[in-house]
């Protein structure tokens, strides 16, 4: 039984919530991780029940409690969750629909709308260009189909400030969450009333703007009756989480690159200014003056999974028998299969793509079958498919030439040693996996450092941080990937017009 107090930070991704607690050197006590369901009503589509996430939560510290770890010495929380993603609420505070996730892509001709009415507007105050990803487009889709839910709409909050209410009572959301909207000045760090009414909502909607740092009450009576937690602890306001993990990661000084296998994948490169670009995401970052440039694609360990589940039962069923995991059995079954999976190829465009295309229309496929093809082919092509994805949202970065002087690996994907590998070949760089190194971990920091803990935002990471590996790439996989990556971008060239035809 622990008997000094830790720090809680608490995920909520795009696949489930996880929690870890935080000794105040950095060493992690314990974590648990509770999964929560996307429902696709439609292609494209892509929704969750924000009651799920109140549950997971939880359900995961029931599971961090059961190893040992007495809640009630929690010294502070801090939340951090997927970005986007709009909770419509009544004026009883409750929510009047499931949420519209990042991931979803019905808004494309509100896009077009956007681009072509408000396109400038957008760019020179949000910094972005409108894609389905942002909360505008999608709060636009509801103003065009779901008028209703909009004239009802009396709060917006988003993940994780939505279940930060739940457990304090306080209604607000940071700068950096704000920016995910698409209807947040950048310049100005404020919300924009112009583009907010475009959204239909009433600008009394939107919540108050803290810092990441900043306190934002503390855990209810009502909250700690439901979560174990004990009443009066600090709720730090934590951020989105591609900026905690960037930052949990050790991603804080310029020229840091994070390249992230999550449930989707991103490459971000951290920047002493902003970086503006039509092809790119731009945030403000955790440490305050800096900033990162995103690209990113829409699925990266969710492909393992749709696979998983799929096509794996006989994988899940040895890993029940044997109390191990499916995607390790699915690695080592894709380890049988050389550098190039035998000339199977995949493109992981599940839910359309983001980098560098922008194009909802894509579709993932599986190229080069034979009928000698293995399933072990078929693994291997599915981590290179993904990688190559990534390498192409590098380009991105290359692109608008920013510096890049170190990449930190993170993310589910970077447990994989055979992943990690591929990711470092298909690079041809070294990359460093540190531990934890996720956006849970982040959490927890901001939380010592919302309380006083640490002095400042980098210095928790500098006094914290460690890094468990470094993968080297192998020169001959180099070269080999080198070609295979031009051949899966001119696959990628030649499907694109098909998913284009009516």
């Amino acid at each position: 039984m622990m008997n000094s107090g830790f720090l809680l930070g608490i995920d909520f991704g795009t696949g489930g919530c996880k929690v870890s607690a935080v000794a105040g050197d950095g060493a992690l006590l314990g974590e648990a991780n509770v999964e929560y369901g996307t429902e696709y009503a439609h292609p494209g589509w892509s929704e969750q029940n924000p009651a799920d996430w109140y549950g997971a939560l939880q359900t995961a510290l029931r599971k961090l409690s059961g190893q040992g770890l007495d809640l009630a010495l929690v010294q502070a929380i801090a939340l951090d969750g997927s970005t986007h993603n709009a909770v419509l609420l009544d004026s009883d505070w409750k929510p009047l629909r499931k949420t519209i996730m990042w991931t979803d892509q019905r808004s494309v001709p509100e896009c077009e709308f956007l681009q072509k009415n408000y396109g400038e507007l957008i760019y020179q105050t949000a910094f972005q260009k409108p894609a389905p990803t942002w909360t505008l487009p999608q709060l636009l889709w509801l103003k065009n189909h779901e008028p209703r839910v909009i004239a009802a709409t009396k709060h917006i909050l988003f993940v994780k400030d939505y279940v930060r209410f739940l457990l304090s009572g306080i209604a607000a959301t940071d700068h950096i969450e704000a920016q995910g909207t698409l209807f947040y000045d950048m310049k100005k760090r404020e919300w924009s009333r112009e583009l907010a009414a475009l959204t239909g909502l009433d600008f009394s909607a939107l919540p108050p703007l803290l810092n990441p740092t900043d306190q934002a009450g503390e855990i209810t009576v009502e909250a700690a009756a439901f979560t174990g937690l004990r009443a009066g602890t600090p709720v730090i306001c934590g951020s989105s989480d591609s900026a905690v993990e960037d930052y949990g990661a050790g991603a804080i000084e310029p020229g840091d690159c994070i390249i992230k296998l999550a449930t989707a994948g991103n490459v971000n490169v951290m920047t002493a200014e902003a970086h503006p670009s039509a092809t790119t995401l731009t945030y403000s970052h955790i440490i305050p003056g800096m900033w990162y440039t995103v690209s990113a694609t829409n699925a990266a360990a969710l492909c393992q999974r749709w696979f998983r589940d799929l096509f794996c039962d006989r994988e899940k069923q040895e890993a029940e028998q044997l109390g191990g995991k499916a995607f390790e059995i699915m690695d080592r079954e894709a380890a049988k299969s050389p550098v190039g999976a035998h000339g199977v190829m995949f493109h992981p465009y599940l839910q359309g793509e983001r980098s560098p295309y922008w194009d909802a229309k894509l579709r993932a496929s599986f190229t080069g079958i034979s009928i000698a093809s293995p399933k072990s082919d078929f693994l291997r092509a599915l981590l290179e498919g993904v990688a190559f994805s990534l390498r192409d949202c590098y380009g991105s970065i290359e692109e608008l030439g920013l510096p890049v002087k170190r990449i930190f690996l993170i993310g589910g994907g970077a447990r994989s040693r055979l992943w990690s590998q591929i990711i470092a070949d298909v690079f041809n760089v070294p990359v460093q996996v540190p531990i934890p190194g996720d956006a849970s971990y982040g959490s927890a920091l901001l939380a010592g450092t919302g309380i006083g803990l640490f002095e400042n935002s980098a210095e928790a990471v500098r006094k914290c941080l460690r890094i468990e590996r470094t993968f080297t790439p192998l020169a001959a996989n180099a070269i080999a990937y080198r070609a295979l990556f031009q051949r899966f971008k001119a696959i990628q060239a030649a499907l694109a017009p098909v998913y284009h035809q009516d």
